[in-house]
């Protein structure tokens, strides 16, 4: 027991000197040299005034992964001032690159146990008479871990692409970064869970979560369903036996999907204007005596961001159910015609629940893609109309569009960051019930 102790301290000081201490000089060598090359990488990243005098030794001089921890921790002190200050800090640089630094000393600190815990199992190993060489260790390791090494690389590569922005994005709603806190010029601080409170006691910033929040529910379901709702019909329709020309009418419905949504969503806008030529038609057949306001009043805007969505979405849905309805096998409808059912029996018995078994999956997904369905709504209408009783927000937007506004247009990060974490919040918790209640998830 005391070598095992012995052996792990020596890894835990100096990695792969418990490894040396079993006689496994090469796996001690490779542990050892990362080790190397972390303090390489701390060492030659750092100026270190530390040597030149105790006064002048700070964490800014410091190596990559101190500095790093240094500036997420504090977001920087010293900001730049109008005097062309020469030595300044950028707090989101920092907060971004102490993320980044952090992940990699969790990477190295995973090695590190390793290490240790290696150092402790092969001396146990080696006490109870088994011996086995680092050679064999790492033929060991490569033959049972094989799909692991191989899927690592690309494990790592998602970490930095996708884990530290989202991280990133995180750590800005626990701050203090916005129009008025604008860096180099002003340090960014964090304030903790304030954000959240300001958006939940502020009337303005809650009245407007609530409204926007229950409009974006309505609208990823209502327009989901709708999409489905018509792709079902068309797909019945257009499969029915007495249907002439099958494929003309699947290219004709097919158009829509076709053309790159953002061009459609654009000719709709002018379409629907004031001025356009819906409003012209109509005024000139006598139809209406002053132009409809289809994008300028609430419930028009969001009735016609429907029904456009309605347009552009529901080939996709057709394409997909006309496919499963082809695999359905015809001895099944016949043996509903023998029991002596209609047309309407072979849907509600066969089809039906075929086509939802098979498509419940995509059906959930894309409510959750229409959740964040930011092209349909800001290309039409731009998130209007405006209404004085929503922050920052028109009536028309959803919350994906209410961020990109307090992005971009107001500089409003903190806010923007802390409401899309609460749009993830609802979006894992829609998508994990419905999930969850699928049967094409459930296992048998």
């Amino acid at each position: 027991m005391r070598m095992k102790i012995i052996c792990m301290v020596c890894s835990a000081i100096i990695w792969g000197s418990g490894q040396v201490i079993n006689k496994q000089k090469l796996k001690g060598f490779i542990f050892f040299l990362v080790q190397a090359i972390l303090i390489f990488i701390e060492l030659s990243t750092g100026t270190f005034s530390v040597l030149a005098g105790l006064k002048e030794a700070t964490f800014r001089n410091c190596g990559y992964f101190t500095r790093g921890l240094w500036g997420l921790i504090t977001l920087g002190e010293i900001p730049r001032e109008s005097s062309a200050t020469i030595v300044y800090d950028h707090s989101i640089m920092l907060m971004a690159s102490g993320i980044i630094s952090t992940v990699i000393l969790l990477l190295f600190g995973l090695v590190w146990l390793w290490n240790i815990r290696d150092a402790y199992r092969s001396r146990a190993e080696i006490e109870q008479g088994e011996k086995s060489s680092s050679v064999e260790y790492i033929k060991n390791v490569w033959k049972n871990s094989f799909e692991y090494i191989m899927i690592t690389p690309g494990a790592i590569l998602v970490l930095f692409i996708v884990l530290v922005p989202v991280v990133t994005s995180i750590s800005v709603a626990f701050t203090n970064y916005n129009r008025n806190t604008i860096p180099p010029l002003n340090m960014v601080d964090w304030v903790g869970f304030q954000t959240f409170a300001d958006i939940i006691r502020i009337p303005i910033w809650g009245g407007t979560l609530v409204k926007v929040l229950a409009w974006n529910v309505a609208w990823a379901f209502i327009s989901v369903l709708l999409n489905y709702g018509l792709g079902l019909l068309m797909a019945v329709l257009i499969n029915a036996k007495g249907i002439r020309f099958k494929a003309f009418w699947r290219m004709i419905y097919i158009l829509p999907w076709a053309i790159p949504g953002l061009v459609s969503l654009l000719i709709f806008s002018l379409l629907f204007s004031r001025d356009g030529a819906f409003n012209q038609l109509l005024l000139n057949a006598g139809l209406i005596e002053r132009a409809i306001p289809f994008l300028t009043s609430t419930n028009w805007a969001r009735t016609t961001i429907i029904l456009v969505n309605t347009w552009l979405g529901f080939p996709y849905f057709m394409a997909l159910i006309s496919g499963v309805m082809t695999s359905i096998s015809p001895e099944i409808y016949e043996a509903v015609e023998i029991d002596g059912g209609n047309g309407w029996h072979k849907f509600k018995s066969v089809s039906f629940p075929t086509i939802l078994t098979a498509t419940a999956p995509i059906l959930v997904l894309n409510i959750t893609n229409a959740f964040n369905n930011f092209g349909a709504i800001y290309f039409l209408t731009q998130g209007g109309p405006p209404d004085p009783n929503y922050q920052m927000a028109g009536t028309t937007d959803i919350l994906i569009s209410w961020i990109f506004k307090l992005t971009l247009e107001n500089r409003m990060f903190n806010y923007a960051a802390a409401i899309s974490i609460l749009i993830f919040l609802v979006i894992a918790t829609v998508s994990g019930i419905n999930l969850m209640k699928t049967r094409a998830f459930k296992e048998d």
